[in-house]
């Protein structure tokens, strides 16, 4: 009587049947828990939509036009028609004699606003945060509020009315104090003082919400601690608040970094004129003159490419950066 050769596949393939088994259950498992957790929130999920739909039209669906970057476009033959030209349009920008100028221009802009506007904005939510009459508090939020919500039309020529030579107030004002005759809105030397001065007066009171917010979560035991320690109101607010919104201004200073080159088109459109255009060009006017006017859609594309690659590695590096040191990033 013969008896029955048992072979070892057949223990591996049972084994491999019965690992395969547990990943699908495992994997229907969490699509289970996962169609649970979205019936369960449906109404939160639902007033996400709105954002999302916004976020796929108007900010990922567009990238798919920033590869004519890498082509040389043209509109009748459409994005993928055009010939490929690689680096091409990349390397002709970095060619350019105004790439360093624009770079210049550019990076003063964003760190004049970076030293001076983000630190304002800061030294504002504290001054807030330490009124104790609420409604003097209230009243100068909401004064400090407004202007963000001013077009930056309106800013232009609120400022032309002001500095304007001959009729502006402060033209003469500025003049008579100290004895010059000096044209603000035409000088070179004037236009990054005014521009920062813009930003500083329309987006201060905006920027200060999130401070508000973060200076609300202020443990109060450690202002009582601080209290009874001696320590007086600048100790306070040194060794007590600032400490404890510390993660949020990191947090704001890093997202600030990664906008460094976006020194916003309308603002500088509206001050360039002829005679400041030397310190005025920035990336976003220059990718408007090249692109809309001179029809360089691909140079231009490749342009604002550049700008964003850049914001990127600085959001990434400020980031790590702050890792390093102990801090709480954005991821």
């Amino acid at each position: 009587m013969s008896t029955p050769t048992v072979t070892q596949d057949a223990p591996i393939a049972e084994l491999v049947t019965e690992t395969e088994l547990a990943r699908m259950g495992t994997r229907r498992g969490r699509k289970n828990k996962l169609w649970a957790r979205v019936v369960r929130y449906r109404w939160l999920y639902l007033l996400l939509l709105p954002g999302v739909v916004y976020f796929a039209l108007f900010k990922y669906a567009p990238m798919y036009g920033a590869i004519i970057a890498f082509k040389d476009y043209v509109p009748f033959l459409g994005i993928g028609g055009s010939q490929w030209v690689g680096l091409a349009q990349f390397q002709q920008f970095f060619n350019n004699p105004d790439f360093v100028r624009l770079l210049a221009n550019t990076l003063i802009l964003a760190l004049l606003s970076l030293v001076i506007a983000f630190p304002v904005t800061t030294f504002m939510a504290l001054m807030l945060n330490e009124m104790r009459l609420m409604v003097l508090k209230r009243t100068v939020q909401t004064l400090i509020y407004i202007p963000h919500f001013l077009a930056w039309t309106v800013v232009a020529s609120l400022t032309y009315l002001l500095f304007s030579q001959g009729a502006g107030p402060l033209f003469g004002l500025l003049n008579g104090l100290f004895g010059t005759h000096v044209d603000f809105l035409t000088d070179p030397a004037w236009f990054r003082p005014i521009i920062v001065l813009q930003d500083i007066w329309k987006n201060t009171g905006w920027g200060t919400i999130i401070f508000l917010a973060a200076l609300a979560t202020v443990d109060q035991e450690q202002y009582e601690a601080a209290i009874i320690d001696g320590a007086g109101r600048f100790k306070r607010v040194w060794h007590v608040t600032l400490p404890s919104i510390r993660p949020t201004i990191i947090v704001m200073l890093i997202l600030q970094m990664g906008q460094i080159l976006n020194t916003g088109f309308e603002q500088i459109y509206l001050m360039t004129n002829s005679l400041n255009r030397q310190v005025a060009d920035v990336f976003d006017t220059y990718v408007y003159f090249v692109g809309i006017t001179q029809g360089a859609y691909s140079y231009s594309t490749a342009v604002g490419l550049f700008k964003a690659v850049v914001g990127v590695v600085l959001i990434l590096g400020a980031n790590w950066l702050a890792k390093r040191f102990n801090q709480e990033g954005i991821f």
